[in-house]
């Protein structure tokens, strides 16, 4: 979804998608979950999906949308005759491309007023036989059969800003059959401590000279504000030091809601050159895998890194995958930034270790709380970032 502030990033600049709903015959089915009341964070939420600059946003993203549409395309034998739920449809081109690779229906959810153009399209696209769209939330509607594949675009900014992935996780366990597709199946959180120069001195040190006037008093508040919430950018892999490490490997035939409610790690990570830290970089990936193809060897005793690092060696046929690293080719999410106060400078091969906990927040749980401790070189830093 969207995200914070920063950099000029509008908290409703592209967003992923909203808890959605699916139901069986279309009016009927969107009446009855329209008529479901919903907490006020969730109206603003499904309202803000009305917007077509969100979609436009998703949409152009090619990166995105191509890997859907390759994902859906690979795994064609899952869909062909088969019946598919989309969970937060938004414009319905999801739904569209698994109707177009031969599924038998589709249930399009969204709880967005967007909703009533996905219908419009679906018509446009001679394809109204074939998918049913549900203006609803998912957890308040009723299908009549079961499904054998789930497809959403649930990621937000860091993947777990929005929550929708219980959304997803609801619509598994009360819908999809015993042996049934999601996409995408897998999805891996990334942080790796980073520098940034440019950008600390353009909203910090640019206070202390503003046209040739002493601006400095302003510091306490620019770094106060640089490092209050997270920012949502782009950096590039050479503002990356460490390798990063994994906060959360996300199996979504397995997962459960109560596993979301506080994601936790410890890391140590040793800085690859002499550089200030300035905050922390996360980013996400995300792997389309039918069930059988489930990371087996990601036992508890296992490097998530090292079994990721080892498939993309593989180079194979057999993984679409979804990146969203400094390193490789942009996307709308960007990387999420936590900016320290201060910089902290550390020389090669120095040990950066500390913890990181994501929680939903207590009054909307679609907003993040994050707490980051970091020590290195005899400092330590104790943060907590709030993303609304």
């Amino acid at each position: 979804m969207l995200p914070s502030h920063l950099n000029g990033h509008s908290p409703l600049a592209r967003r992923p998608r909203l808890s959605a709903a699916a139901g069986d015959p279309p009016a009927a089915a969107a009446e009855a979950a329209g008529a479901a009341s919903l907490e006020a964070h969730d109206r603003v939420y499904f309202q803000s999906y009305s917007h077509i600059g969100i979609h436009e946003a998703m949409i152009k993203d090619r990166v995105r949308t191509d890997a859907y549409r390759t994902a859906i395309m690979h795994h064609q034998k899952f869909i062909e005759g088969k019946v598919v739920m989309d969970v937060g449809c938004g414009t319905g081109i999801l739904s569209v491309f698994c109707a177009r690779a031969g599924a038998k229906r589709v249930y399009a959810v969204d709880a967005s007023e967007i909703a009533t153009q996905a219908t419009e399209i679906v018509k446009a696209n001679n394809l109204a036989d074939k998918i049913v769209v549900i203006h609803g939330r998912v957890e308040d509607v009723d299908i009549k059969e079961k499904v054998d594949v789930i497809i959403s675009e649930w990621m937000g900014y860091m993947l777990l800003y929005e929550s929708m992935l219980p959304s997803v996780l609801f619509a598994r366990d009360k819908w999809l059959k015993p042996g049934g597709l999601i996409l995408p199946s897998h999805a891996t959180l990334f942080m790796a401590p980073i520098t940034n120069s440019d950008r600390y001195e353009g909203s910090v040190d640019f206070w202390c000279d503003v046209y040739g006037i002493n601006m400095s008093a302003l510091v306490p508040l620019a770094k106060k504000f640089t490092s209050e919430e997270p920012s949502i950018e782009i950096i590039s892999g050479e503002n990356v030091i460490s390798w990063p490490f994994v906060v959360k490997h996300i199996d979504c035939y397995t997962f459960t809601v109560e596993e979301f409610k506080s994601v936790t790690t410890t890391y140590k990570v040793s800085s690859m050159m002499l550089a200030p830290i300035h905050g922390f970089g996360l980013w996400f990936e995300v792997e389309f895998n039918g069930p059988a193809e489930s990371l087996d060897d990601l036992s508890a005793n296992s490097n998530p890194l090292d079994i990721i690092q080892k498939k993309r060696r593989r180079g194979s046929d057999n993984t679409v995958l979804l990146s969203t690293a400094p390193e490789d080719e942009p996307t709308h999410w960007h990387q999420t930034i936590l900016y320290f106060p201060d910089p902290i400078e550390v020389k090669q091969d120095q040990i950066i270790e500390g913890s990181v906990m994501v929680t939903p927040s207590e009054e909307n749980p679609r907003c993040l709380n994050i707490r980051l401790e970091c020590s290195t070189g005899g400092q330590t830093l104790v943060k907590d970032f709030a993303m609304r």
